[in-house]
């Protein structure tokens, strides 16, 4: 049986056979950066200092080919061959929380945008499910799968769960959500889930990108940070096509109104909808560049779409932004859909 090395910190698992890196650590109760599960995010990505790793299940597309050559792996997808030890972040704030299935039931549903519902569940019989804000939950279909979806808020005293849902067509689970979802229905669910949640050991400011429902756990992280009644500036960035879908624009500016150390950019990429609103034209992550070149003294939480995350992560990185200090959320479809789309690629290109 493999054993892994966090040159870290020292601490030590073992990884079974074909399991990854990641599982293995998840099962010895360390965490370790995640996000997609997938392969394709790149938010767990890590150095192997020794040994070796196949990847029997996705290819690392998230890796460049300069990346792979540097020995970074991902560790969601790497399986050890034999003893390894790697350089990894570890989430100690994640540690403590245990992961659970519980029963939900939908106590609030309502229409956020034309494609995006606002879905509360609260836990049955008086169960109560902790989190991190920015960490999201798995509900767990009936055939067995699971559909991500970040988590909108932090704990509440009445235990409700906030999701923003939007509604993908040929989705199958989200159009559901959309069209037959009622009060009063149950939904099992895992979490808590994911490691994009608040860094409270640092007096930097703090820049959060958002695109499209990746505003859901941004909210809930910058709502955490006006609770802990933080004066580190916070600057909020939310990418969409239109208005339409800043479908909480009005909390967004709500949150300057009450904190002079938070300010708000609404962007749109679609150049006709943002001349007739007045609103900022171009890519979110253009935007930020434009009004930030310089990163070296943010941290940067971002979360939307792969395409933005990609996009973003190179470019905030050449702006002087340490990796280190970007955190990132990317869901765009399923693992199980993913792994799909994967598999089909690794057909055409001979992978």
């Amino acid at each position: 049986m493999p054993t892994v090395t966090l040159t870290a910190s020292g601490k030590r698992f073992d990884a079974a056979a074909d399991e990854t890196v990641l599982e293995a650590a998840q099962r010895a109760g360390i965490a370790l950066p995640y996000s997609c599960r997938g392969g394709v995010c790149g938010s767990c990505k890590a150095t192997l200092v020794e040994g070796e790793c196949s990847y029997p299940r996705n290819p690392p597309v998230a890796l460049s080919a300069s990346a792979r050559a540097h020995h970074a792996i991902l560790l969601c997808q790497a399986v050890p061959c034999g003893d390894i030890a790697i350089q990894a972040r570890e989430i100690a704030s994640v540690e403590d929380i245990p992961h659970r299935r519980v029963e939900t039931e939908v106590v609030e549903r309502r229409a956020l945008a034309p494609d995006v519902v606002g879905v509360w569940l609260r836990p049955l019989a008086g169960d109560r499910l902790n989190w991190l804000p920015g960490q999201y939950l798995d509900v767990i279909l009936d055939d067995g799968r699971h559909r991500p979806f970040s988590i909108a808020s932090g704990p509440r005293p009445d235990g409700r769960i906030e999701l923003h849902v939007r509604h993908v067509p040929g989705g199958g689970f989200t159009s559901w959500v959309y069209e037959s979802l009622h009060v009063g229905d149950r939904l099992t669910i895992e979490a808590p889930l994911g490691t994009f949640v608040p860094r409270e050991d640092s007096e930097r400011p703090m820049l959060f990108v958002a695109g499209g429902t990746g505003f859901a756990p941004v909210k809930a992280i910058v709502e955490h940070f006006i609770a802990l009644g933080t004066r580190r500036p916070m600057h909020v960035y939310w990418g969409a096509r239109n208005v339409a879908d800043l479908y909480l624009i009005h909390l967004a500016r709500r949150w300057t109104e009450e904190s002079a150390w938070i300010d708000f950019v609404p962007v749109l990429s679609d150049p006709e909808a943002a001349r007739d609103s007045g609103l900022r034209e171009g890519l979110v992550h253009e935007a930020v560049l434009a009004d930030y070149p310089d990163l070296s003294g943010f941290d940067l939480y971002m979360s939307g779409p792969p395409a933005m995350i990609a996009a973003g992560r190179e470019r905030f990185v050449a702006a002087g932004l340490p990796e280190d200090r970007l955190y990132f959320d990317s869901f765009d479809v399923a693992p199980d859909v993913l792994a799909a789309i994967l598999r089909g690629r690794a057909g055409i290109h001979g992978l």
